[in-house]
């Protein structure tokens, strides 16, 4: 366990982060802040202790380039690093081990609940004036969640971990403490989840505390934990129990009737507070994606863009044509013009397609996008460039027709309404079966397919097929989720529930190669060349970090480390 004596840290970051609007750290030399002075019974308004609480806000997922300036996603079929050497890549070329985790949540998540024990043995001694005492209680049920949040965070990528309830350790505890079960894990998370809902605040929230922790968000946490729990990784049996609580728990959310699909898929992620985001991690204002992940031939004022992300042949083409069928199904003929065409692949394709990938021709900062060889944004040579033929669009700001890049809102979604649709979809289908194109699962995936501007069809079907049996429908569900999530941090997550991780990784992966022949342009899916695989059953968990193992005898390491 983590043996770190973290105040001093704490303070420092509380400082950093956020002394600027709380006088009353401003005021206090760093070297006197004191447990007693940070818990003060006299601080009415409960500045510090709020201070203390936003500072473990700060732990919750990030998103976007955070994994040495990549995104998870290029740790899957979705995309690679466009820089070679990256450390995202050993996940995928054998270089991941106990010693070397670019992913390692251990440390952060411990340190997040040590923090929130902290908090709860704490935060009792701040006596509030009664007219905030509700927000009192709020403050006691974000602190919860976030625990368990945390909590889930290490469950998903090491299986059971030690549970450490209420206590905050100290070096004279023992802490030798033994790993709990998985499924005992998950139970203690929904129980946490159910307890606090109703103390927590009720969506929509108010400008002013958008960002905080609600009852859907502590609603959303348990679906996507007991989701987790019925997928085919822990749920070897196939427990149809485990699959019920999972759809009773997504039901939940949607019945709070709170949150719906944004209209047009782009704002989900370029406006702050909207009814489809139901948590997303706070950011400022800035260009920060743009310049990461935009073409590298694009200049804003005098900063270039890294195009840091290539997404694969393999993703575009999981993007349906208009219609909603795939491109495979939908060849463009004379009967069929909105149909897909090899000589124009990125034309009467779904709309999300333009709005989650940079392919050649695309509109941007007043240019359409050159990745065809010798392009301005694939010109060969000793550049950092595409592998792919594409760059990554999403999250990104409207630029199509703008000069320079200016501040936009880039807040990492951690939990979206579509999200919960998918998964309410996915558990009922394992449940019921499809059910008819008019009722049950096909209603979940039309709303989305509806949202993304595929066309309904004269059988308002949006491409489905009518008579899908459960695994069709279960392979059109996780195709939906490809497509719609993409980037968001789920499909890294959802090949390994899905246990289908080895057939994902073990085959090669592609790009584009556009000649540009003057009048015309050819193209021509290629082989990547890039080591690409995965271990099964080592690579569906994490190891616990080496550091971790030696020091707790009773910390039993995961298979195959």
């Amino acid at each position: 366990m983590i043996h770190h004596n973290y105040l001093f840290f704490l303070f420092i970051s509380i400082s950093l982060l956020f002394s600027s609007c709380v006088k009353s750290l401003e005021d206090k030399p760093l070297e006197l802040i004191t447990e007693d002075y940070l818990w003060d019974s006299k601080d009415s308004l409960g500045t510090n202790a709020n201070l203390f609480l936003n500072s473990i806000y700060a732990k919750l997922p990030k998103g976007f380039n955070r994994i040495g300036n990549n995104v998870l996603d290029a740790a899957s079929d979705d995309a690679v690093p466009t820089e070679d050497g990256a450390s995202i890549s050993s996940f995928t070329n054998g270089g991941y081990s106990a010693l070397s985790n670019a992913d390692d949540s251990w440390q952060n998540s411990y340190a997040g609940i040590r923090m929130t024990n902290l908090f709860l043995q704490n935060f009792y001694k701040v006596h509030l004036k009664r007219d905030l005492l509700l927000e009192g209680q709020y403050w006691r049920a974000e602190n919860r969640f976030l625990r368990v949040m945390f909590y889930y965070e290490l469950i998903k990528r090491y299986g059971g971990v030690p549970l450490l309830g209420d206590q905050v350790f100290t070096l004279s505890d023992n802490l030798d403490l033994p790993r709990n079960t998985f499924d005992e894990c998950v139970d203690y998370i929904v129980a946490e989840c159910d307890a606090i809902k109703d103390s927590l605040r009720i969506d929509p929230v108010a400008t002013g505390d958008y960002g905080r922790i609600t009852r859907g968000v502590a609603l959303t946490l348990k679906a996507k934990v007991l989701l987790l729990a019925a997928s085919p990784l822990n749920n070897l049996n196939n427990d149809i129990d485990k699959w019920q609580r999972a759809k009773n728990a997504a039901a939940e959310v949607i019945a709070l009737n709170a949150f719906s699909l944004e209209p047009a898929f782009s704002n989900v992620f370029t406006t702050r507070s909207n009814k489809e985001v139901i948590l997303a991690y706070q950011r400022a204002l800035t260009t920060d994606l743009e310049v990461n992940n935009a073409p590298i031939g694009y200049v804003s004022g005098s900063t270039s863009s890294l195009g840091r992300t290539s997404p694969t042949q393999e993703l575009v083409d999981a993007f349906p044509t208009i219609r909603g069928r795939a491109i495979t199904e939908d060849v463009r003929s004379g009967s069929n013009p909105t149909g897909y065409d090899a000589t124009n692949p990125y034309a009467n394709r779904d709309p999300r397609l333009d709005l989650t990938v940079f392919y050649n021709g695309l509109l941007w900062l007043g240019r359409g996008v050159e990745t065809f060889d010798g392009g301005k944004d694939r010109p060969g040579g000793a550049a950092v460039q595409t592998k792919t033929g594409y760059y990554m669009r999403k999250f990104l700001g409207n630029f199509a027709t703008g000069t320079a890049y200016s501040n936009q809102t880039h807040n990492f979604p951690i939990f979206r309404y579509a999200d919960v649709l998918l998964m309410f979809a996915e558990a009922k289908n394992e449940i019921d079966g499809p059910g008819s194109v008019s009722d049950s699962v096909y209603t979940y995936l039309k709303a989305i397919r509806s949202r993304a501007g595929i066309m309904p069809g004269t059988d308002n079907n949006y491409g489905l097929d009518p008579n899908l049996s459960l695994s069709a429908m279960r392979e059109a569900i996780r195709l939906e989720r490809r497509v719609e999530l993409a980037f968001e941090e789920q499909r890294f997550w959802d090949v390994r529930r899905w246990k289908i991780a080895e057939t994902v990784y073990n085959k090669p992966l592609h790009g584009i190669r556009i000649t540009n022949n003057g009048s015309t342009l050819n193209y021509q899916v290629e082989s990547l060349n890039i080591p690409f695989q995965f271990v099964a059953p080592r690579m569906y968990r994490y190891a616990i970090p080496y550091s971790e193992v030696i020091k707790n005898p009773n910390l039993k390491q995961n298979e195959g480390y």
